[in-house]
């Protein structure tokens, strides 16, 4: 499809942030920066701060930007995507691209100059890992591709430990843990509500390959192993008694639409559990900020 000429700047623009994803990028840009904030009893210094959340951000909507060309031709033909600038034609491929090079080049050059080369390099493969490990070969190769594919968007909370530290810390990778068990049951929630066009596009999602059933129980034992999983800042001393609170709250939940999605026969169940954990995950990450906080907020009040 070629490019609209007649497109007016402000149509244009619209264009290039959609292909950023920046409802995926903030929520990835929120872990980092909890990772951040983990990482050190005070605050965070203002240098990896500020350049830190730029260049993690701007790699992530680089992934992004990199995963609109490579499925632009499924994504036209899926209710979901076929409206995505690419897929309908309002952006060229090339320009696409050309944008997610600009994008991820200057993600590298900031977070070298400005923040360190750990978090550089990190950030690059994870970047490398979703845009063209993930996108181009797992997603069509296995239907345990988010599985795999699920340690890229696991990566924000230790690049952001990184930018901070300059190293990886057991703690950081707890974090990468959580998101990286998170991942299959939020996917194959939507998977199984959009089955029938990831079929049509020859993607093997597990709902696909294995049966929606299989993909429900498979949902409700990840969901158990995340509870599990969500424990351990709490038995590792890494969080205190509010976060544990809030982890138990919210994996009750989470059991509870999973439960609900394995006795659901009108298909409504699936988004409603797809929905529940994007507000999982971030109200996770907020009860971990919050709780690291605590110790520091009765201190003052105490002096």
């Amino acid at each position: 499809m070629s490019y609209t000429m007649t497109a007016t700047p402000a149509m244009q623009w619209r264009d290039y942030l959609g292909v950023c994803k920046l409802k995926v990028v903030a929520l990835i840009v929120f872990t980092a920066l909890v990772g951040m904030f983990l990482a050190v009893p005070g605050m965070v210094p203002w240098q990896p701060l500020i350049f830190g959340t730029l260049g993690i951000g701007m790699a992530a909507a680089s992934a992004a930007a990199i995963n609109h060309v490579v499925d632009q031709h499924a994504d036209a033909r899926m209710a979901r995507t076929s409206n995505r600038p690419v897929a309908r034609g309002s952006m060229t491929g090339r320009n696409c691209l050309a944008f997610a090079l600009v994008l991820g080049g200057l993600a590298m050059w900031i977070l070298v100059q400005f923040v360190n080369h750990l978090t550089a390099v990190l950030t690059f493969a994870s970047l490398i890992g979703y845009a063209v490990i993930y996108t181009l070969y797992l997603k069509r190769a296995t239907p345990q591709n988010i599985v795999i594919g699920g340690a890229a968007g696991a990566a924000p909370p230790v690049l952001g430990w990184t930018a901070v530290t300059g190293s990886v810390d057991p703690h950081a990778l707890l974090l990468f843990l959580i998101i990286f068990v998170w991942t299959p049951p939020h996917f194959w929630a939507l998977a199984i509500h959009r089955r029938h066009e990831y079929a049509r596009v020859d993607i093997p999602m597990l709902p696909v390959t294995h049966g929606v059933q299989f993909t429900r129980l498979q949902v409700l034992l990840y969901t158990i192993l995340l509870v599990v999983v969500t424990l351990m800042p709490y038995a590792t001393h890494m969080s205190g008694l509010l976060y544990l609170a809030g982890a138990l709250g919210l994996g009750a939940g989470f059991l509870y639409h999973a439960w609900r999605l394995m006795r659901d026969d009108s298909g409504r169940q699936a988004m409603k559990t797809f929905g529940y954990s994007i507000v999982y995950l971030m109200a996770l990450f907020a009860f971990l900020l919050v709780d690291h906080y605590v110790p520091l907020l009765r201190g003052l009040l105490a002096s």
